[in-house]
């Protein structure tokens, strides 16, 4: 970042203490290292909020761009009948589970112990009747 040499090292060290004064010189710098760090911090904080805009506007055309595309390819494509429910032999209902009536009542769920890592349950699929 800075191109300091050795020699123009040497010269602020030896002005440093000059003016300074050897016994005030380690507060003198620590205290310069402390808005070295601060100013480090409040930088980060910042590219880190540049970073998380940039990224939201990102998402947001690609939202717009999926949403143009799928009424395209709706417009294309208009299936007969409800919109809302699938249609036999579509994607959306191959990927449907089959619906079996239940007979038996739903069990009631047993309270989770209360721990750090609650660990997600996979749901459970009915079982096909006999």
């Amino acid at each position: 970042m800075f191109d300091v040499g050795a020699s123009e090292f040497l010269l602020i060290v030896i002005v440093a203490i000059v003016v300074i004064g050897p016994k005030d010189l380690p507060v003198a710098l620590r205290m310069a290292g402390r808005w070295i760090a601060k100013m480090r911090r409040v930088s980060g904080h910042f590219r880190s909020g540049i970073e998380t805009m940039i990224r939201e506007a990102e998402l947001e055309e690609m939202e717009k761009k999926w949403r143009e595309q799928n009424e395209a390819i709706m417009k294309a494509h208009p299936q007969a009948g409800d919109a809302d429910a699938p249609v036999a032999g579509s994607a959306e209902s191959a990927l449907e589970p089959p619906r079996y009536p239940s007979t038996a009542p739903d069990p009631e769920p047993s309270p989770a112990p209360e721990t750090e890592h609650k660990a997600k349950a996979e749901p459970q699929l009915p079982l096909p009747p006999p």
